[in-house]
């Protein structure tokens, strides 16, 4: 089945950054070759990310996906309040559904630029700095007192948020190696995946029996503890900043001026301003120029998308249709919350089996490649499980189908995105931030859009309809995508290098 393009070794053929092509050296020197470079010892160093002992690398793992999981829930944790909200500010609809989604809006952006500053700055800095930005913004959200201060608000606490979906990808690449990706982005994952769901289950509970402000209050206390244990525990993962900060060392140690290291020599000619706009321009150029950032992100962006259309109508349908409380309504995501752990798990243990099986019939050669095989089984249960979901809720069913039809959805979802955010660590290993920025931008872009078409679309089409369109497009979109990254895919990282 693996293709000779999809054989070849991600090492021969890299992505090259078309900033980096005019002052890149003619070879790349070793330590054996040169003394004066600085490099990570080979076959093993204490201070390579990628050799810490695997307490640390956890430690740092954990203290990301426990993060994640606030900044994640506070993106929907105001979906069964919204009603409530609207009546206190006198919003009308499209107002208070920009309350909720504009958080998401800003999550877009905000990748953009914090992706980039961590390939410059490293991700320690920019993980505190974006930590105190979010609590910030999130408390002045619990004592808005008015719609124009609580959208503002919203928005800037999701640029801060964002950084998350930002040093994800860039601190786990940093960190483990291929051979652990599975088990390594399952993990990280299992605590995240929760936000989106049990957000709306604590929000359902607080607007029924306290103010709504409590929902923004009580995560700002949850976030204060998680930026005193970031401070302890999160240690700086980017390779070429430690390295950096050796040959500082080196050089202040011995007075010779000629210890460097490779990021230093490809930076040489060039201002820190020059350094700084190139990085913050790449995952814009990343988007516009390189195809398989286009496909991946236009894959992940989709069933992003109908995540969030779940996530911000579910509510409505158990209220309206089948006529419970916000309380009970909200306990419907735990269906959400299971899919997407169980496809998590799943997934990590599939992508880790057929990746060291593709290996090998690829005479151990490793490529980005090899993770989208893991894509077609999701790509197939997201769809199956929208038509379920949609149908059964359309006849009013009993509600366990309609739950069973969300968890295969979420599910098939999880299955498909989790090798999609492999296939861009492994294919961008240099710029993995800036690449996932990329990726981010599409995916946070239909989050926003989709929750705001959906009522229209339901109440046009209905649930059946409504959802079998989607599960449609979803077949169309999600089947061919990854046949191209699979046959063209080192191919197009190849051009692309040769382009730019």
């Amino acid at each position: 089945m693996a293709s000779e393009d999809a054989k070849l070794n991600a090492d021969t053929i890299r992505t090259v950054d078309p900033t980096d092509i005019e002052l890149a050296p003619a070879s790349n020197p070793s330590k054996t070759d040169d003394p004066f470079l600085v490099a990570f010892a080979e076959p093993f160093d204490a201070e390579n990310p990628q050799d810490w002992r695997s307490g640390r690398k956890w430690a740092v793992t954990d203290v990301l996906s426990a993060t994640g999981f606030n900044r994640i829930m506070v993106s929907t944790i105001m979906a069964p309040a919204l009603s409530t909200i609207a009546k206190e500010f006198d919003m009308s609809s499209t107002e208070s559904a920009m309350a909720l989604s504009i958080y998401l809006l800003a999550t877009a952006f905000g990748p953009l630029a914090i992706g980039p500053l961590s390939e410059v700055y490293g991700r320690k800095p920019i993980l505190h700095a974006s930590n105190i930005w979010f609590l910030i913004w999130n408390i002045v959200c619990g004592f808005a007192t008015s719609k124009g201060l609580l959208i503002a608000s919203r928005f800037l606490a999701g640029f801060g948020a964002s950084a998350i979906y930002a040093l994800a990808n860039g601190v786990l690449g940093d960190v483990w190696r291929p051979e652990q990706r599975g088990r390594s982005l399952g993990v990280y994952l299992l605590i995240p995946l929760l936000g989106a769901a049990v957000g709306p289950i604590i929000g359902g509970f607080m607007a029924e029996r306290t103010t709504w402000r409590w929902m923004f209050w009580s995560t700002s206390i949850f976030q204060a503890v998680m930026i005193a244990v970031s401070f302890t525990s999160f240690h700086e993962t980017y390779a070429p900043l430690i390295l950096r900060r050796r040959a500082e060392r080196l050089r202040r140690e011995t007075g010779d001026s000629r210890y460097y290291t490779t990021d230093e020599r490809l930076n040489a000619n060039r201002s820190p301003t020059r350094v700084l706009g190139r990085a913050l321009t790449r995952p814009l150029r990343l988007l516009a120029f390189h195809p398989i950032v286009q496909i991946s992100s236009l894959i992940s962006a989709f069933y992003y998308g109908i995540l969030y259309i779940v996530l911000s109508t579910f509510s409505d349908l158990w209220t309206k249709q089948y006529n419970e409380s916000i309380e009970i309504s909200g306990l419907h995501y735990i269906a959400v919350a299971l899919g997407e752990i169980a496809g998590s798990q799943i997934c990590a243990k599939l992508m880790d089996g057929l990746y060291h099986r593709l290996k090998a019939r690829a005479n151990g050669e490793h490529a980005p490649e090899l993770r989208t095989p893991s894509i077609f089984p999701g790509a197939l249960l997201g769809p199956l499980g929208l038509f379920l979901y949609g149908w059964a809720a359309h006849y009013h069913l009993h509600w366990i189908i309609v739950d069973i039809g969300v968890f295969i959805t979420m599910l098939g979802m999880q299955i498909t995105s989790m090798p999609m955010t492999a296939y861009i660590m492994e294919a961008y290993p240099e710029h993995t931030g800036s690449a996932g920025a990329a990726q981010q931008f599409m995916r946070s872009l239909t989050a926003f859009l989709f929750p705001l078409f959906a009522p229209t679309m339901y109440n046009v089409l209905g649930y059946g309809w409504g959802n079998t369109t989607i599960g449609l497009i979803g077949l169309f979109v999600g089947l061919p995508a990854p046949l191209i990254i699979w046959y063209y895919g080192a191919t197009l990282r190849a051009k692309a290098g040769r382009i730019y």
